[in-house]
C-alpha cells in the first residue's frame, strides 16, 4: 500500500485539519481520567495514513500514538501470535474473518463510535462482519486492468476481459503482480468460477491459464514498479489495485482503469481492536476519530486509496473534487460477480505452491 503523492492536493485540507487540531486541542485534557489511558498503540500497514492524522489526534486528547507498520496481513497476524500486544489494527476482509474466528478481536463497543453511521453504502455490510460488531471500514478497493489506451481500446477489454492478459497480440506487453492470489483471481474469472472455489479441477484448470500466459505471454512480475512502468508507458496492460491505479491515472491520463465484467476482487481494510488491547476506551475514540469527514479525507488524499466513509468518499469523487475523473477511485458496488475473499489458509497455500511453479515455465 503506497501513499498517493499528488501535488499540492492536501495542503488545503492539511491547514484545515490542523486549525482544526489546534482549535480544539486540550492541552489540559485528562486522558487518564477519560480513557484510563494516555497511550495507544497502532498497527497499521506502511505509509496508510494521512500527513496529520496522528498528530491531530494526539493534540486533542492529549495522548501518544505509538504507531507501527506491517507489510501483509500475515506479518500482522504472526506478530499478535507472537504475543505483540496492540490497541488498534488494520486488517483487511478475509483477515477479520479469521480473526473473528480464532477470538482474536473483541466486539466493538458501538455506543464509543458516534459516527459509525458515515461508514459508506457500499461497506454497510460486508461479508465478513455484517452487523459491524467487530470491525470499521478503513479503504476499499478493487483489482482491474490499469490500460495503455494508445495502445489498448476499451472495446478490445470489454470483448475479452480478464483473457486479454493471454491475446497474443500484448506478449511482452503485461505486467502482473508478483503475488498468487492476484494472479489466480483473474484465470478464475476468466474461466467463469469463484476466486474462493476449493474445486480440484477448477483450480487446476486456472493453473493451467496461468502456465500458459507464463510460457507465451513474457509477462513482467513485480509490485509497486508497477506505478512508474505505467506512467512511462512500458506496458500496454497491468494487473492492478485501484488506489494504485488512481495514483497512476493522476499522473498519466493515457491510462485507463477497467474492472471486468467476469468480476473481480474486491476489498476493503478495516479498523479493530484485539482481544488482548491494553486501552480499549482509546482505541474506540482512534476509531470514531478516523470516521470524522475531514480527517478521512486527510488519509485518502494522502494514500490515495478509497475512502470507507461516506462523506469524504462523496465530496473526493465529486465534480471538482480531488479524484473528480478518476474513475479507480470509485470501484463498482454490488456487481453479482465481483467477490470479497474468505478465510482459507489451507487454499491459499496450495495457490501459493502452484505459483511458485508458475512462476518457473516463464518462457519456456
Amino acid at each position: 500500500m503506497k501513499k498517493l503523492a499528488l501535488c499540492l492536493l492536501s495542503v488545503l485540507m492539511i491547514l484545515s485539519l490542523g486549525a482544526c487540531s489546534k482549535k480544539e486541542n486540550k492541552s489540559d485534557f485528562d486522558p487518564i481520567a477519560e480513557f484510563g489511558s494516555d497511550t495507544l498503540n497502532v498497527f497499521n500497514w506502511g505509509e496508510y495514513i494521512g500527513e496529520e492524522t496522528q498528530k491531530a489526534f494526539e493534540e486533542k486528547y492529549n495522548v501518544k500514538v505509538n504507531y507501527k507498520m506491517f507489510d501483509s496481513n500475515e506479518e500482522m497476524y504472526t506478530s499478535m501470535i507472537m504475543g505483540d500486544s496492540y490497541d488498534v489494527i488494520y486488517p483487511s476482509d478475509y483477515m477479520v474473518e479469521r480473526l473473528i474466528k480464532e477470538g482474536r478481536i473483541q466486539k466493538l463497543d458501538t455506543s464509543l463510535i458516534t459516527n459509525i453511521d458515515k461508514i459508506a453504502d457500499g461497506l454497510a455490510s460486508p461479508d465478513y462482519d455484517p452487523a459491524h460488531e467487530y470491525s470499521i471500514p478503513y479503504f476499499q478497493g478493487s483489482v482491474g486492468i490499469a490500460y495503455n489506451k494508445n495502445m489498448v481500446t476499451i472495446e478490445e477489454l470489454e470483448a475479452e476481459g480478464w483473457n486479454i492478459l493471454v491475446n497474443p497480440k500484448y506478449k511482452g506487453q503485461i505486467f502482473v503482480y508478483d503475488a498468487d492470489r492476484d494472479n489466480f483471481m483473474p484465470a478464475f474469472k476468466a474461466l467463469g468460477y469463484s476466486m474462493n472455489t476449493t474445486d480440484e479441477a477448477e483450480i487446476e484448470a486456472a493453473y493451467q491459464w496461468l502456465l500458459n500466459q507464463a510460457k507465451t505471454m513474457e509477462p513482467a512480475y513485480g509490485t509497486d514498479e508497477i506505478n512508474d512502468d505505467m506512467i512511462n508507458g512500458n506496458y500496454a496492460l497491468a494487473i492492478c489495485y485501484s488506489g494504485a491505479a488512481s495514483y497512476i491515472i493522476s499522473e498519466n491520463d493515457e491510462i485507463g482503469y477497467y474492472e471486468p465484467k467476469q468480476g473481480t476482487n474486491v476489498w476493503s481494510d478495516a479498523m479493530c481492536i484485539p482481544t488482548d488491547a491494553k486501552n480499549v476506551k482509546l482505541a474506540h475514540a482512534w476509531i470514531n476519530f478516523n470516521l470524522e469527514k475531514e480527517v478521512a479525507m486527510d488519509n485518502s488524499i494522502y494514500v490515495g486509496y478509497t475512502s470507507g466513509q461516506k462523506e469524504a468518499l462523496a465530496e473526493l469523487s465529486a465534480e471538482g473534487g480531488e479524484f473528480d475523473g478518476i474513475e479507480a477511485y470509485t470501484p463498482r458496488v454490488g456487481y453479482e460477480l465481483d467477490e470479497e475473499y474468505h478465510d482459507d489458509n489451507v487454499l491459499k497455500e496450495k495457490l501459493a505452491e502452484l505459483w511458485v511453479k508458475v512462476k518457473a515455465t516463464k518462457g519456456e
